[in-house]
């Protein structure tokens, strides 16, 4: 059966029907949710979804910013934070490390705002033309995933390229400086490069992916707060019904929550996909053969087995 945004949230709700509380739900009184300067959760944040659904349990919520996955990951390991969405990398790495991390939903991949892109003056008009070339990419991230898979589609290898690994930021610095020739990256860092330069987009995620991002908790906290995370993911799924059809009150509120300027956050609310899904065996199948590939070129440690990581709500 083909699961929707109303299924996952009918879901949900009979699941916290199903559910006692239990005493270590109710030891927890705020519960801190990381997110990026982008999705559905900056939508969840401004609307006060995730508050009003916790309210009942006596928990308040604390939103806590990162400038990519990888460092949120590692804040779900160690408990800094309970719940996060990331992409489809940094599970994959996080995981291979031991992390104590857990995936408890899927949400669109970020689409058409992921792309690779250089600026027109580059002499670069494909992903051919980055053989010997610099790009700028955050390790273990989404788009660490597009520019391997981009380029394997292309017939190269990784090693035909120089990754600098920078964040977001840097990455941008770079990219304006020309101290990189490409650049692999998401929105709203990918909107604000192609409002600033109007670039060339050498590839964009679906032409070379079929992935998912990620809603992740801490292993721990999903075995004991079972409850806390179906009123989320409930308030989650709302969020995503409204964010579908309010497409221009998206990209304001994106750009009141994150300081992205308007123009950006409207290019990428325009091109986002809203939704959350239940982490099925189809996704789990892709989200192995990412981890696979990184495998096989050294980029992780050791072999894993996803579905190893995704949580199993209680039935009782």
């Amino acid at each position: 059966m083909t699961m929707t945004r109303r299924t996952f949230a009918t879901g949900a709700t009979l699941l916290l029907s199903a559910l006692a509380l239990p005493v270590g739900a109710q030891q927890i009184t705020t519960l801190k949710v990381g997110y990026q300067k982008a999705g559905l959760p900056v939508i969840a944040r401004r609307q006060g979804t995730f508050e009003a659904a916790l309210k009942p349990l006596g928990v308040s919520v604390e939103w806590v910013e990162f400038t990519a996955g990888p460092p949120l990951v590692e804040a779900l390991n160690v408990g800094a934070i309970h719940l996060g969405w990331t992409g489809d990398a940094p599970p994959i790495f996080g995981q291979s490390a031991g992390a104590a991390i857990s995936y408890v939903a899927a949400l669109p991949s970020n689409g058409e705002g992921e792309a690779i892109i250089a600026k027109k003056d580059s002499g670069i008009a494909s992903i051919a033309d980055l053989k010997g070339r610099k790009v700028g990419v955050g390790k273990g991230t989404s788009a660490h995933n597009l520019l391997v898979a981009a380029l394997e589609a292309n017939g190269l290898q990784f090693a035909d390229v120089e990754p600098v690994y920078l964040g977001p930021a840097d990455a941008a610095a770079a990219f304006a400086t020309d101290k990189i020739d490409a650049w692999s990256i998401w929105d709203p860092f990918l909107a604000i490069a192609e409002t600033r330069y109007r670039p060339t987009v050498l590839v964009r995620s679906p032409d070379v992916l079929q992935v998912n991002t990620y809603f992740l908790a801490n292993t721990g906290f999903a075995a004991d707060h079972a409850p806390v995370i179906a009123s989320v993911l409930q308030a989650l799924a709302e969020a995503a019904d409204w964010a579908d059809g309010h497409r221009d009150e998206v990209a304001q509120a994106l750009a009141e929550v994150t300081g992205v300027p308007i123009e950006a956050q409207t290019l990428a609310a325009n091109r986002a996909k809203f939704g959350v899904f239940p982490v099925t065996d189809t996704i789990i199948g892709h989200q192995q053969e990412t981890a696979d590939r990184f495998l096989s070129l050294g980029l992780i440690p050791k072999a894993i087995r996803v579905a190893d990581a995704v949580w199993t709500p209680p039935t009782n």
